[in-house]
């Protein structure tokens, strides 16, 4: 390993982000017992949303950021065809033989296999090289927690297949694009590409999927370090084994709202729009919808906002955004609590325990998909001990995550003896 390696990973605050030299060895080790030939080392970031709670399935604007935890492999070639994955924490391992097709497979729906057969599959659609590889994983990147566990793996799986057939030469976003379609088509959860994109592109960075095609992204300046606050997410210890119909529905109600004005998606609708067509969708669709809809046109304006406050410096009206974010999520999106929930609501409780902690001073609002897992609070400085101390009983110990802003999104470092092509 190089020290390039790690100074190229460490967060924006000066911390290493990977201070775990260790772990890499210990992965290569893994590999060099089977008398593989390590060809390579490859990270993938977690990412926490910023802005734009359900924005990006419906073509519109997100703020995101890449985090300080990964999930990381030490790689092996193969000349066999198969993609043979092993991580740490789990016995026995994940095996794809590209020769026998990557169409996807109903037994595999909701495995990591799926990830594995999908991102290969869609690479290979993309018109990029393909083939086998060892490797040995290890990812700190926590579940259920919103920094998207499944999205760093999807990147991690394309950058390596990147670094071993492609000498590097996929961009980032089409890397991001692998891994949705992958998770969308093999493994049976309908995200959209905010979590790969910001995966892969690191940073903080707002992304319009105006053309879902073509996203645009931008790097907003953004450093965690001079802002007076501390970022957060608290686990609530929720699952999400059981919410997919539930988070598809938000996509779907919102596309179906979409269809009565012609469109596939609700981009370029107005508050004043909806209204106007809210008897007739009413009937045809429910209040839920329609609600869902407004929260999407108010809070993909909100996300130009919070962009526009970071670029000029003012941290006062982001953070009031932020809380906005936050209130539209859990009345209008309505996605804090399952529907029918009435005694496992985590999410809310953690909201209501951290507003009453903050006092209007900093900032909360649901994390990533919602309905079970992690909020995300803007904690001023200071006071990290004290709310850790409150939350803690309720939650359990080290249910409050710090993080840092990783500048640099998945990356793929060749062994100096390594040959890829």
């Amino acid at each position: 390993m190089t020290d390039q390696w790690f100074q190229a990973l460490a967060s924006d605050d000066g911390a290493d982000s990977l201070a775990r030299a260790a772990r890499h060895q210990r992965l290569a080790a893994r590999l060099r017992e089977s008398g593989a030939r390590v060809a390579g080392f490859a990270s993938a970031p977690g990412r926490t949303e910023l802005a734009g709670n359900h924005t990006d399935h419906n073509r519109g604007r997100v703020l995101a950021a890449a985090v300080d935890v990964d999930a990381v492999a030490a790689v092996a070639r193969r000349d066999d065809g198969r993609i043979v994955l092993r991580s740490e924490g789990f016995d026995g391992a994940f095996e794809v033989d590209l020769r026998a097709g990557l169409a996807p497979l109903p037994a595999e729906r909701g495995t990591t296999t799926a990830l594995v057969r999908g991102v290969a599959a869609a690479l290979e659609a993309l018109g990029s090289q393909i083939g086998g590889f060892d490797a040995w994983v290890a990812s700190d990147v926590p579940t259920g927690s919103g920094l998207s566990s499944s999205a760093a793996i999807e990147v991690l799986l394309g950058t390596i297949l990147n670094g071993l057939y492609n000498r590097g030469h996929i961009a980032p976003e089409l890397l991001a694009r692998a891994g949705q379609e992958a998770e969308n088509r093999h493994f049976g959860k309908p995200c959209g590409l905010m979590d790969q994109m910001a995966s892969a592109l690191g940073g903080v960075v707002t992304i319009d999927f105006a053309d879902p095609a073509a996203p645009r992204a931008v790097q907003v300046p953004l450093r965690l370090s001079e802002l007076g606050h501390r970022l957060a997410v608290v686990d609530t210890g929720g699952s999400h084994a059981d919410l997919t119909d539930d988070y598809a529905a938000i996509p779907s109600e919102m596309r179906a709202v979409a269809r009565h004005f012609g469109q596939d998606a609700l981009r370029g609708l107005s508050a004043a729009d909806l209204l106007a067509r809210a008897p007739a969708i009413r009937r045809a669709l429910g209040d839920r919808a329609l609600l869902r809809a407004l929260h999407f046109v108010w809070e993909d304006a909100r996300v130009a906002e919070q962009v526009a406050a970071l670029q000029r410096g003012d941290f006062g009206a982001f953070l009031a955004l932020v809380r906005a974010s936050g209130a539209s999520s859990m009345r209008w999106l309505q996605n804090v609590v399952p529907a029918g929930a009435t005694t496992d609501q985590g999410m809310a409780l953690a909201l209501a325990v951290t507003e009453d902690f903050l006092q209007g001073r900093g900032a909360c609002r649901v994390h990533g998909g919602g309905f079970a897992g992690a909020i995300q609070v803007w904690l001023p400085e200071g006071c990290e001990a004290a709310y850790e101390a409150v939350l803690a009983p309720i939650f359990g110990p080290a249910c409050v995550r710090l993080l840092s802003i990783r500048p640099v999104g998945a990356v793929w470092l060749a062994a100096p003896s390594a040959e890829t092509t």
